[in-house]
Protein backbone atom coordinates (compact mmCIF):
# COMPACT_ATOMS: atom_id res chain seq x y z
CA UNK A 1 0.00 0.00 0.00
CA UNK A 2 1.36 3.35 -1.03
CA UNK A 3 2.42 5.62 1.98
CA UNK A 4 0.09 8.81 2.62
CA UNK A 5 2.98 11.14 0.93
CA UNK A 6 2.75 8.86 -2.08
CA UNK A 7 -0.99 8.77 -2.62
CA UNK A 8 -1.06 12.67 -2.34
CA UNK A 9 1.66 12.96 -5.38
CA UNK A 10 -0.26 10.72 -7.33
CA UNK A 11 -3.70 12.56 -6.79
CA UNK A 12 -1.79 15.62 -7.46
CA UNK A 13 -0.37 14.38 -10.54
CA UNK A 14 -3.67 13.15 -11.53
CA UNK A 15 -5.01 16.57 -11.09
CA UNK A 16 -3.04 18.71 -12.96
CA UNK A 17 -3.47 15.76 -15.99
CA UNK A 18 -7.16 17.17 -15.63
CA UNK A 19 -6.50 20.34 -15.67
CA UNK A 20 -4.42 22.96 -16.89
CA UNK A 21 -1.13 22.82 -15.66
CA UNK A 22 -0.21 26.42 -15.85
CA UNK A 23 -3.27 27.14 -13.73
CA UNK A 24 -2.92 24.93 -11.30
CA UNK A 25 0.77 25.98 -10.54
CA UNK A 26 -0.65 29.95 -10.57
CA UNK A 27 -3.62 28.63 -8.16
CA UNK A 28 -0.82 27.24 -6.21
CA UNK A 29 1.31 29.98 -5.99
CA UNK A 30 -1.04 32.46 -5.12
CA UNK A 31 -2.44 30.42 -2.06
CA UNK A 32 0.98 30.47 -1.10
CA UNK A 33 1.37 34.40 -0.88
CA UNK A 34 -1.75 34.41 1.24
CA UNK A 35 -0.60 31.56 3.25
CA UNK A 36 2.44 32.98 3.89
CA UNK A 37 1.70 36.54 4.76
CA UNK A 38 3.55 37.69 1.95
CA UNK A 39 3.82 41.39 1.02
CA UNK A 40 4.69 43.48 -2.10
CA UNK A 41 8.56 43.05 -2.63
CA UNK A 42 8.87 39.99 -1.03
CA UNK A 43 10.91 37.13 -2.48
CA UNK A 44 9.32 34.28 -3.45
CA UNK A 45 11.90 31.95 -5.03
CA UNK A 46 13.88 31.70 -9.03
CA UNK A 47 12.12 30.00 -12.04
CA UNK A 48 14.50 26.77 -11.22
CA UNK A 49 13.27 26.67 -7.54
CA UNK A 50 9.62 27.13 -7.82
CA UNK A 51 10.25 24.57 -10.57
CA UNK A 52 11.50 21.93 -8.49
CA UNK A 53 9.46 22.35 -5.67
CA UNK A 54 5.73 22.53 -7.54
CA UNK A 55 7.03 19.51 -9.64
CA UNK A 56 7.02 20.59 -13.31
CA UNK A 57 8.42 21.79 -16.55
CA UNK A 58 10.08 25.05 -16.56
CA UNK A 59 7.62 26.67 -19.69
CA UNK A 60 4.63 25.25 -17.41
CA UNK A 61 5.96 27.42 -14.58
CA UNK A 62 6.70 30.45 -16.54
CA UNK A 63 3.10 30.04 -18.05
CA UNK A 64 1.66 30.17 -14.91
CA UNK A 65 3.72 33.27 -14.33
CA UNK A 66 2.66 35.03 -17.17
CA UNK A 67 -0.62 34.54 -15.40
CA UNK A 68 0.21 35.92 -12.16
CA UNK A 69 2.18 38.61 -14.08
CA UNK A 70 -0.89 39.51 -16.02
CA UNK A 71 -3.27 39.90 -13.00
CA UNK A 72 -0.05 41.88 -11.47
CA UNK A 73 0.63 39.75 -8.52
CA UNK A 74 4.30 39.25 -9.17
CA UNK A 75 7.18 40.64 -11.16
CA UNK A 76 10.31 38.59 -12.21
CA UNK A 77 13.44 40.51 -11.68
CA UNK A 78 17.07 39.35 -13.62
CA UNK A 79 20.73 39.53 -12.49
CA UNK A 80 22.33 38.97 -9.01
CA UNK A 81 19.98 38.69 -6.34
CA UNK A 82 16.98 38.39 -8.52
CA UNK A 83 14.01 36.04 -8.90
CA UNK A 84 10.07 36.11 -8.80
CA UNK A 85 8.75 38.65 -6.08
CA UNK A 86 4.97 39.68 -4.91
CA UNK A 87 4.32 42.67 -6.70
CA UNK A 88 0.84 43.30 -5.24
CA UNK A 89 -1.33 41.77 -2.44
CA UNK A 90 -4.05 39.87 -4.32
CA UNK A 91 -7.09 42.41 -3.90
CA UNK A 92 -4.47 45.24 -5.23
CA UNK A 93 -3.95 43.29 -8.18
CA UNK A 94 -7.60 42.37 -8.78
CA UNK A 95 -7.91 46.23 -8.34
CA UNK A 96 -5.39 46.69 -11.01
CA UNK A 97 -6.42 44.53 -13.31
CA UNK A 98 -10.09 45.56 -13.77
CA UNK A 99 -9.29 49.50 -13.19
CA UNK A 100 -7.29 48.69 -16.54
CA UNK A 101 -9.95 46.59 -18.00
CA UNK A 102 -12.52 49.52 -17.14
CA UNK A 103 -9.91 52.33 -18.18
CA UNK A 104 -10.14 50.53 -21.54
CA UNK A 105 -14.21 50.60 -21.82
CA UNK A 106 -14.23 54.00 -21.06
CA UNK A 107 -11.59 54.98 -23.34
CA UNK A 108 -13.46 53.01 -26.54
CA UNK A 109 -16.65 54.54 -25.42
CA UNK A 110 -18.49 50.88 -24.48
CA UNK A 111 -19.12 52.46 -21.26
CA UNK A 112 -20.94 56.05 -19.96
CA UNK A 113 -19.62 57.64 -16.87
CA UNK A 114 -23.07 57.44 -16.30
CA UNK A 115 -23.49 53.68 -16.34
CA UNK A 116 -20.01 53.65 -14.32
CA UNK A 117 -21.90 55.91 -11.30
CA UNK A 118 -24.69 53.44 -11.04
CA UNK A 119 -22.59 50.60 -10.59
CA UNK A 120 -20.70 52.88 -7.41
CA UNK A 121 -24.12 53.34 -6.78
CA UNK A 122 -24.86 50.01 -5.89
CA UNK A 123 -21.05 49.73 -4.79
CA UNK A 124 -21.10 52.34 -2.08
CA UNK A 125 -23.71 53.36 -0.75
CA UNK A 126 -23.91 49.75 1.30
CA UNK A 127 -20.22 50.49 2.31
CA UNK A 128 -21.20 53.52 3.76
CA UNK A 129 -23.87 51.51 5.88
CA UNK A 130 -21.38 48.53 6.51
CA UNK A 131 -18.30 51.49 7.41
CA UNK A 132 -21.28 53.24 10.39
CA UNK A 133 -21.66 49.82 11.65
CA UNK A 134 -18.12 49.08 12.10
CA UNK A 135 -15.95 52.41 12.04
CA UNK A 136 -13.65 52.55 15.10
CA UNK A 137 -11.55 55.93 16.06
CA UNK A 138 -9.23 55.69 13.62
CA UNK A 139 -11.57 55.15 10.84
CA UNK A 140 -13.54 58.54 11.97
CA UNK A 141 -9.59 60.04 12.04
CA UNK A 142 -8.83 59.47 8.72
CA UNK A 143 -12.08 60.84 7.26
CA UNK A 144 -11.93 63.99 9.16
CA UNK A 145 -8.08 64.51 7.79
CA UNK A 146 -9.17 63.56 4.18
CA UNK A 147 -12.03 66.68 4.43
CA UNK A 148 -9.34 68.34 5.95
CA UNK A 149 -7.03 68.00 2.68
CA UNK A 150 -9.70 68.77 0.34
CA UNK A 151 -10.68 72.43 2.13
CA UNK A 152 -9.67 75.13 0.00
CA UNK A 153 -8.52 72.83 -3.23
CA UNK A 154 -10.66 73.16 -5.94
CA UNK A 155 -11.86 70.18 -7.90
CA UNK A 156 -9.71 68.35 -10.23
CA UNK A 157 -6.08 70.16 -8.45
CA UNK A 158 -4.26 66.98 -7.44
CA UNK A 159 -4.83 67.84 -3.68
CA UNK A 160 -8.11 67.68 -3.35
CA UNK A 161 -8.34 64.59 -6.06
CA UNK A 162 -6.07 62.56 -3.76
CA UNK A 163 -7.95 63.71 -0.15
CA UNK A 164 -11.32 62.44 -2.08
CA UNK A 165 -10.06 59.30 -3.29
CA UNK A 166 -8.82 58.56 0.67
CA UNK A 167 -12.28 59.69 1.86
CA UNK A 168 -13.44 57.10 -0.40
CA UNK A 169 -11.25 54.12 -0.05
CA UNK A 170 -11.22 54.87 3.54
CA UNK A 171 -14.87 53.94 3.73
CA UNK A 172 -14.16 50.83 1.63
CA UNK A 173 -11.90 49.68 3.80
CA UNK A 174 -13.65 50.18 7.24
CA UNK A 175 -15.80 47.42 5.84
CA UNK A 176 -13.01 44.77 6.15
CA UNK A 177 -14.10 42.69 3.01
CA UNK A 178 -10.91 42.71 0.56
CA UNK A 179 -13.14 42.03 -2.57
CA UNK A 180 -15.35 45.15 -2.25
CA UNK A 181 -12.24 47.30 -1.27
CA UNK A 182 -11.03 45.69 -4.79
CA UNK A 183 -13.96 47.07 -6.26
CA UNK A 184 -13.52 50.33 -5.09
CA UNK A 185 -10.36 50.89 -5.84
CA UNK A 186 -11.21 50.62 -9.48
CA UNK A 187 -13.08 53.52 -8.96
CA UNK A 188 -10.92 55.43 -7.60
CA UNK A 189 -7.98 54.51 -10.09
CA UNK A 190 -9.93 54.82 -13.11
CA UNK A 191 -13.72 56.26 -12.76
CA UNK A 192 -13.38 59.28 -10.14
CA UNK A 193 -10.21 60.60 -12.16
CA UNK A 194 -12.11 60.87 -15.33
CA UNK A 195 -15.26 61.71 -13.66
CA UNK A 196 -13.42 64.63 -12.05
CA UNK A 197 -11.99 65.65 -15.08
CA UNK A 198 -15.54 65.89 -17.11
CA UNK A 199 -17.28 67.63 -14.57
CA UNK A 200 -14.64 69.81 -12.41
CA UNK A 201 -15.90 72.87 -13.45
CA UNK A 202 -19.37 72.36 -13.04
CA UNK A 203 -19.37 70.75 -9.38
CA UNK A 204 -18.56 73.01 -6.29
CA UNK A 205 -16.49 71.77 -3.86
CA UNK A 206 -18.27 73.15 -1.05
CA UNK A 207 -21.43 70.91 -2.22
CA UNK A 208 -19.03 68.11 -2.66
CA UNK A 209 -17.64 68.68 1.08
CA UNK A 210 -20.74 69.34 2.46
CA UNK A 211 -22.00 65.86 1.02
CA UNK A 212 -19.01 64.38 2.84
CA UNK A 213 -19.20 65.67 6.05
CA UNK A 214 -22.68 64.51 6.07
CA UNK A 215 -21.30 60.77 5.74
CA UNK A 216 -19.23 61.21 7.90
CA UNK A 217 -21.86 62.16 10.46
CA UNK A 218 -23.89 59.56 9.78
CA UNK A 219 -20.91 57.09 10.38
CA UNK A 220 -19.62 58.66 13.16
CA UNK A 221 -22.79 57.87 14.58
CA UNK A 222 -23.26 54.12 14.07
CA UNK A 223 -26.15 55.03 11.95
CA UNK A 224 -25.91 52.49 9.30
CA UNK A 225 -28.98 53.91 7.46
CA UNK A 226 -27.75 57.80 7.44
CA UNK A 227 -24.47 57.18 6.05
CA UNK A 228 -26.43 54.80 3.66
CA UNK A 229 -29.16 57.52 2.49
CA UNK A 230 -25.78 60.32 2.23
CA UNK A 231 -23.78 58.81 0.41
CA UNK A 232 -26.53 58.19 -2.60
CA UNK A 233 -27.48 62.08 -2.06
CA UNK A 234 -23.80 62.52 -2.79
CA UNK A 235 -23.75 60.02 -5.89
CA UNK A 236 -27.22 61.26 -7.25
CA UNK A 237 -25.76 64.70 -7.59
CA UNK A 238 -22.66 63.71 -9.50
CA UNK A 239 -24.89 61.92 -11.69
CA UNK A 240 -26.95 65.01 -12.19
CA UNK A 241 -24.32 66.97 -12.96
CA UNK A 242 -23.28 64.08 -15.58
CA UNK A 243 -27.10 64.19 -17.25
CA UNK A 244 -26.87 68.31 -17.19
CA UNK A 245 -23.45 68.06 -18.64
CA UNK A 246 -24.92 65.45 -21.42
CA UNK A 247 -27.62 66.94 -22.43
CA UNK A 248 -26.16 70.04 -22.63
CA UNK A 249 -23.35 68.96 -25.00
CA UNK A 250 -26.24 66.80 -26.84
CA UNK A 251 -24.61 64.01 -26.48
Amino acid sequence: MPSKSKAAAADNRFSLTRADASEQIAYEIRRHIERQGLLPGDRIGTEQELAAEFGVSRPTLREALRLLAGSHLIRASQGRGGGIFVANTAGEGMGRHMSEAIGAMLATESVSLYELLEARMVLEVPLAGLAAAGAGPEIIERLEQAIADAEGHRPGSETFNAADSRFHQTIAEASGNDVLIAFTRWILDVLLPSLIDYIGPAVSAEDILAQHRAILRAIRRGQSTGAERAMRDHLEHLAEIVRTLEAGSGS
